[in-house]
């Protein structure tokens, strides 16, 4: 009869062990591993970028997410708040900008593609006591009622103007004017707003 009666007890603890000194050493070389990998950047600092955005004339520098839109980045960040966020799909015109004279539809425009470039918001263009022309027609014709939509309206009547698309019929300035959405119907103010400053500017 063989002397070898392990009990119960020692052949869970000699199992352990055994188990153990296997994994042992894969566990002090995942330690080395990560020990000489190069430490990550913090979580805060991942995929951001350092943008510079020249708006109104002024240059600004922000730590943007690339995926930051125009429209987000000078409302959040720089808390000029014109320019509103309607529908967010570039179909109602409420955050119409003007960038390098042109306008865009800056809740589909990227910030990061826009460093180097001149944008010019609502509060670029004129103050309450120095009314722009196009401001000054919009209040003399009521292009307005609740003036949610009205600084994209003004935005889009003054680039349509610098753009070179103004005349005098009407029906061009509203065809010009038809990606701006006035829920409120004022239309007709917003289009001989826009017929009567095009003379002065």
């Amino acid at each position: 009869m063989s002397s070898f009666d392990p009990t119960r007890r020692k052949l869970l603890q000699a199992g352990a062990a055994a188990g153990g000194a296997a994994v042992a050493p894969a566990m002090l070389i995942d330690a080395e591993a990560a020990a000489a990998a190069p430490a990550a950047r913090p979580p805060a600092a991942l995929g951001t970028a350092n943008v510079t955005l020249r708006v109104n004339g002024t240059d600004h520098q922000v730590m943007l997410d690339p995926r930051t839109t125009l429209l987000d980045a000078v409302r959040e960040r720089l808390h000029l708040t014109g320019a509103k966020k309607g529908c967010d799909q570039g179909q109602c015109g409420a955050c119409t900008m003007i960038v390098d004279g042109r306008r865009i539809a800056s809740c589909l425009t990227l910030a990061v593609m826009q460093e180097g470039h001149d944008i010019t918001t609502i509060e670029g263009l004129g103050t309450p006591k120095n009314l722009h022309p196009m401001q000054a027609a919009f209040v003399k014709h009521d292009g307005f009622q609740c003036g949610f939509c009205t600084p994209g309206q003004i935005m889009s009547a003054v680039g349509l103007i610098t753009e070179g698309h103004a005349g005098d019929d009407p029906e061009r300035v509203r065809e010009q004017m038809s990606g701006n959405i006035c829920r409120c119907g004022a239309y007709q103010g917003i289009t001989e707003a826009v017929l009567e400053a095009q003379k002065i500017m």
